[in-house]
């Protein structure tokens, strides 16, 4: 990205926060109606206020027709951004810290979740010998995706417990039901998981949670702090050429989260296509009820946060350990600030 254009997004940016491309620049027509967004994982409920947005139709209220593209994983998604096959992605913020520091203008405009919502468990035979992350050595851990934020979990409790990140092979297991037959089947030890996964494995009684970062006390047990989890993100780019559309995306995510704040697990239930409740549908209840905590309230992740999340990546990645990233090239908040106002 040159110079100009980084300046130029940065004038965009400051001229949305003091108010100076305002409630006019909501009511115009986007520039890109037709946006095509990568995610990995959709039926997760890692994403559910983009399956929120979706069914709810927000997208369409703000005029834009939003094509889903779902992949294995969120490092799929990165590569089809990056690749220029989707506009934008819902994925894993960590994502925009990682690009940063290979100097490619990857910025959040908007946080999904502020803790990650993601569950590490052991196959309840082994339970009596893996206690915690110290005992994974050698062991075979089920993520969604390599280089998603699952592996970057399991991988960093590893980290953190004396271990090396290449201590345990990750395997791929996909975000549904084929994450569930991974375990019953007995292809992995550990599973680093998402909802409602993580719950269908915990109800037949296959797996023993050993970290959980659902709420805010595992987040901050494994993390030291809140830990931004999904967000909306693009190409710095895009968010210049393309200022409307992108407001109207957030306005479209913001209102998701604010429908959410307010959900019963019953109306989510409802709401969402009946696979995603992976044949039970009093699980799936369950699942989204120990979820509802893990949403963003803002959109807006905290500079406390976002460190929390380089932190943990520096002590993993030792590219990252010697990497120097200004976290607020990695969140352009002013977007998510002007659709809260207009809420």
């Amino acid at each position: 990205m040159t110079i100009s254009r980084r300046a130029a997004l940065a004038a965009f940016a400051l001229s949305t926060a003091l108010g100076l491309a305002p409630q006019g620049a909501l009511a115009q027509a986007a520039e890109k109606p037709d946006v095509t967004l990568g995610v990995g994982g959709k039926a997760l409920l890692y994403y559910l206020p983009l399956t929120v947005a979706e069914r709810k139709g927000f997208f369409k209220e703000q005029g834009l027709n939003v094509t889903i593209n779902d992949f294995g994983g969120g490092a799929k998604s990165l590569q089809a951004l990056i690749g220029g096959s989707v506009d934008v992605v819902t994925g894993a913020y960590e994502h925009t810290i990682r690009m940063q520091a290979k100097g490619q203008d990857v910025r959040a405009v908007v946080e999904l979740g502020r803790f990650p919502g993601i569950t590490i468990s052991v196959r309840k035979d082994l339970a009596d010998k893996v206690k915690s992350a110290a005992d994974f050595k050698g062991l075979k851990i089920g993520v969604t995706a390599p280089g998603s934020s699952t592996a970057l979990t399991a991988q960093y409790a590893m980290v953190k417990a004396g271990l090396k990140a290449s201590d345990a092979p990750i395997i791929g297991v996909g975000a549904g039901a084929s994450a569930v037959a991974a375990m019953k089947q007995k292809q992995v030890d550990i599973i680093s998981h998402l909802d409602p996964v993580t719950s269908k494995l915990e109800a037949d009684g296959d797996v023993v949670a050993l970290i959980d970062t659902r709420t805010e006390a595992g987040t901050k047990a494994l993390f030291g702090g809140s830990n931004p989890a999904a967000v909306l993100y693009l190409k710095g780019d895009f968010a210049e050429k393309n200022p409307v559309t992108t407001q109207k995306l957030v306005n479209a995510f913001v209102k998701a989260l604010k429908w959410l704040e307010t959900a019963k697990p019953e109306d989510v239930a409802d709401l969402v296509p009946a696979e995603y409740h992976l044949g039970d549908k009093p699980l799936y209840l369950r699942s989204v009820k120990n979820s509802l905590e893990s949403y963003s309230r803002t959109g807006i992740s905290t500079p406390d946060a976002m460190k929390s999340m380089y932190d943990a990546l520096k002590l993993l990645d030792p590219e990252m350990a010697k990497s120097n990233v200004d976290l607020s090239t990695t969140f352009i908040d002013t977007f998510a600030k002007k659709a809260a106002v207009g809420s």
